[in-house]
């Protein structure tokens, strides 16, 4: 239950086992220890990924949580969770405290890495009194989630709710260590690598921070009835996914066609290939450059040279097809997809033809 994330904490894992295998009361003395779990949930990831991909995965993990206490540094970053104890599972997050007065200033860090994130609160009762825990989740190369704390907490000893014991955790001295160790790797010989991670941001956080600011692109109602400029694009998506759903350039043409509208109303179509150069495939780029001429096709509008020019190229079908879609798209209501679900999608399938 804990390695299918069915359930994220042990103590509940537990019960839901004992329920489903025993009948009665089982006395919480009888069942396994926290250890035993996370020895066993060890186990099974190893079987399903092998134990060479296991320990890549985690180091993986390890090198890109050792990136990011170095980019928080101001805040006293610590590393908490499965990418310190070693237990990781399908879906793991790279979970960190970090101590500031106000999230908002750890949010400019965020900023300047170009990530997404949202920033979430919580209300919860501890110890009979009621608090709101501060959380960020960071889309990266491995999901992350940044706990806030105030700086006045910074030499508690945290403890675990479920077991009452301190929660392990290190800062980045410690983490070089356990990677030194359990690895045989110096994260200061792999200078050049985690200066690459820099130099590489995520291409699904890319899109996505394109994405996003197309919700407060407000449209003409004459040529776009159905709102905003991402319910429109999630539309033209979905379309395309119908008629092309495995050919990843396509897709990501019809998803992000539109992006340059929230940098550039007056020239959308060069700010948002400006924005995505580096991300996207040479035939992504085409499709995107001429989408807007498949409309004076339609409407007949369209020199009879450039339409000639244009017929002539290998990818003239696929650029018609894109423009079906992008009319089509235009339906007040519509059911869509969530951008990160669209985003995922596309990964699946990078990840499938690799």
């Amino acid at each position: 239950m804990m390695y299918s994330r069915e359930c994220s904490e042990y103590f509940n894992a537990k019960q839901k086992a004992a329920r489903r295998i025993y009948k009665g009361w089982i006395k919480p003395a009888d069942l396994p220890t926290n250890a035993e779990i996370r020895e066993q949930v060890q186990l099974l990831a190893r079987i399903s990924e092998g134990d060479q991909g296991y320990s890549q995965r985690l180091l993986e993990m390890r090198l890109r949580a050792a990136w990011w206490l170095q980019k928080l540094a101001p805040f006293h970053p610590k590393l908490i969770g499965s990418v310190l104890t070693g237990s990781i599972r399908n879906g793991s997050d790279i979970d960190i405290h970090v101590f500031a007065a106000s999230p908002e200033s750890i949010a400019v860090v965020l900023d300047e890495q170009g990530v997404y994130y949202h920033m979430e609160r919580k209300r919860v009762e501890k110890n009979g009194e009621q608090r709101v825990f501060t959380h960020l989740h960071v889309r990266d190369q491995f999901p992350v989630e940044l706990t806030v704390y105030h700086p006045s907490l910074l030499g508690f000893n945290f403890r675990s709710s479920i077991t009452g014991k301190p929660i392990e955790r290190a800062g980045i001295g410690e983490l070089e260590r356990v990677i030194a160790m359990e690895h045989d790797v110096d994260v200061n010989g792999q200078a050049e690598q985690l200066q690459s991670m820099d130099a590489c941001p995520d291409r699904s956080n890319v899109f996505l921070s394109l994405l996003v600011p197309l919700e407060n692109v407000r449209q003409s109602p004459r040529y776009h009835p159905e709102g905003d400029a991402l319910f429109h694009s999630m539309q033209v998506f979905a379309l395309a996914k119908d008629v092309m759903p495995y050919d990843e350039e396509f897709l990501l043409a019809a998803l992000l066609h539109d992006v340059g509208k929230a940098i550039d109303p007056d020239d959308h179509v060069a700010s948002g290939l400006e924005a995505l150069e580096g991300f996207i495939s040479e035939r992504t780029a085409w499709l995107i450059q001429h989408h807007m001429e498949t409309h004076k096709i339609h409407d007949r509008t369209i020199g009879a040279r450039r339409r000639k020019r244009l017929a002539a190229h290998p990818w003239f079908e696929d650029l018609c097809l894109l423009g079906d879609c992008d009319r089509a798209g235009r339906v007040p209501g519509a059911e869509v997809d969530e951008p990160e679900e669209a985003l995922q999608y596309i990964e699946q399938l990078a990840e499938m033809f690799e």
